[in-house]
């Protein structure tokens, strides 16, 4: 098995993206290749078929290999909680929540971890695509990093550095990096990707000549423009590129930007519809011209419903509820909509006992155990993949038993899953949207007018991204470092 690792000179760098990209690409060759990121932190996460919780960026990646998402993708996951905490996830288990301060004592427990995995890999695959993490020069960490020079260094393997043109700096960016990577690493380098460049590429085509001028042992590899229409689904929630970026035209369908919010990639297939538009919102005043209005995920449920107080935002939801806009909720905003959220320990977060929003009849009783599974989400004839992730149970309130206006929302697994009630909805399954029947059903009950859902369903259309993805390297990268050391 060889190895390459794909560093950045930052966050959000495009480490993500050009591990997805090569991923596809490598696929396209015939080549047995697989993603692994060591230790990723991020709310965003994804359940694999044996019940495992890993990060949505080594999901999407192992879809672009042509793989199923295993827990060996992503070993070592923190989910941030509030209070510099975060919950571990080891192999897809859930541990304890630590804080950060604690965290490191545990390192070289979490090393030993990710060399095990990484040796399971060995006999798995031809090519291992390893993702870093931040910068992986930043001189305070570096002697505690399992995730960017570690990795690559222990299965003597090869990095390729990709930098973000659009925050501006890249020749510092790129030349301070390499400096500071150690000597005994630097010649494993494959060469620069630089990332994100909008506009006419004419403009820096005396970058080569820069680059080769600082950095005469570091191969160019070439520019990327960016495309938007290229762009997968934000790795981490904590990054509020993708929330920021509202979509399409026409009826708004407004998300609340809990700050704790988990899996924002709910809102993904939303964006492939026309006569729709998905805002992301803070405000009461952001409610006022809703059609649709949509609480999600959270990785601190108590404390986010105490925001949507504070800020004005849970009066804001009743009364648009009041007036006609259907509510609907995921996961910890279908906890929200209920009567009441009990959680003794502070096993998700905060402890307390506090009233919900009222707007379902249901009680959600937090416990340190988690519901992690993949089931097949069912609405009317339309049948799809979903999955849980969470803390708690959720069951009807004394007002609900017999009241016939509230019913299960669909079926999962051939059991009855989530609650409607008078434009009201609430579930625990990520994904519910990939259904384009209930996106219908719910622009149907917003009473919108021009809506048209996409032709394609949502998987389709993200086997084409990635192929489109390796398309644009092929295209615009100088591959040459990589086929060789590949043997390609």
């Amino acid at each position: 098995m060889k190895a390459i690792s794909i560093l950045g000179t930052s966050s959000n760098a495009g480490k993500s993206w050009l591990t997805t990209a090569l991923g596809a690409w490598l696929y396209r060759q015939g080549v047995r290749v697989a993603p692994f990121k060591s230790q990723n932190m991020s709310n965003n996460s994804y359940v694999t078929l044996d019940g495992g919780e890993i990060g949505r960026a080594q999901a999407a990646q192992a879809l672009a290999c042509g793989l199923q998402p295993q827990v060996e993708m992503n070993p070592i996951l923190l989910k941030p909680s509030g209070n510099s905490t975060s919950q571990l996830v080891v192999l897809g288990q859930a541990k304890e929540h630590i804080p950060a301060k604690l965290y490191y004592r545990h390192i070289e427990a979490l090393w030993q971890v990710v060399t095990d995995t990484l040796e399971g890999w060995k006999s798995r695959c031809d090519v291992l695509l390893l993702e870093g993490a931040g910068s992986p020069v930043e001189l305070n960490l570096m002697h505690r990093d399992i995730v960017n020079l570690r990795p690559v260094a222990h299965l003597q393997g090869r990095w390729l550095l990709v930098g973000d043109i659009e925050r501006g700096g890249i020749f510092a960016q790129a030349v301070g990096t390499y400096q500071l990577i150690p000597e005994n690493l630097k010649e494993a380098g494959l060469g620069l990707v630089v990332n994100k460049f909008r506009g006419d590429l004419s403009l820096f085509a005396e970058a080569a000549s820069h680059f080769q001028q600082h950095l005469p042992h570091f191969p160019y590899l070439g520019t990327l423009p960016y495309q938007d229409a290229l762009q997968p689904e934000s790795e981490d929630s904590l990054c509020e590129e993708a929330e920021e970026s509202n979509s399409g035209e026409g009826a708004i369908l407004a998300w609340i930007r809990f700050p704790y919010l988990s899996n924002s990639q709910d809102c993904q297939p939303w964006r492939l519809d026309h006569g729709v538009q998905v805002k992301w919102v803070r405000s009461p005043q952001q409610l006022d011209a809703a059609r649709v209005i949509v609480l999600p995920g959270s990785k601190n449920t108590l404390r986010d419903l105490a925001w949507l107080r504070e800020t004005g935002l849970a009066a804001a939801i009743t009364q648009a509820r009041d007036r006609g806009v259907p509510i609907i909720g995921i996961c910890g905003g279908y906890q929200m909509l209920g009567d009441w959220l009990i959680d003794p320990t502070g096993s998700a977060g905060d402890a307390g006992q506090v009233p919900g929003l009222g707007l379902l009849p249901l009680v959600t009783e937090f416990a340190p155990s988690k519901s992690v599974r993949q089931v097949a989400a069912q609405w009317e004839d339309e049948i799809w993949q979903a999955y849980e992730i969470h803390m708690g149970q959720t069951s009807l309130s004394p007002r609900g038993v017999d009241d016939s206006t509230y019913g299960p929302l669909l079926l999962a697994d051939g059991v009855a899953e989530g609650q409607r009630g008078d434009r009201t909805l609430g579930t625990y399954l990520h994904g519910l949207f990939e259904s384009s029947a209930v996106r219908r059903y719910l622009m149907h009950l917003a009473r919108v007018e021009g809506y048209q859902p996409a032709a394609e369903s949502w998987l389709a259309v993200q086997r084409r991204l990635y192929d489109d993805m390796a398309q644009l390297i092929e295209d615009y990268l100088d591959l040459t470092p990589i086929r060789r050391y590949l043997e390609l």
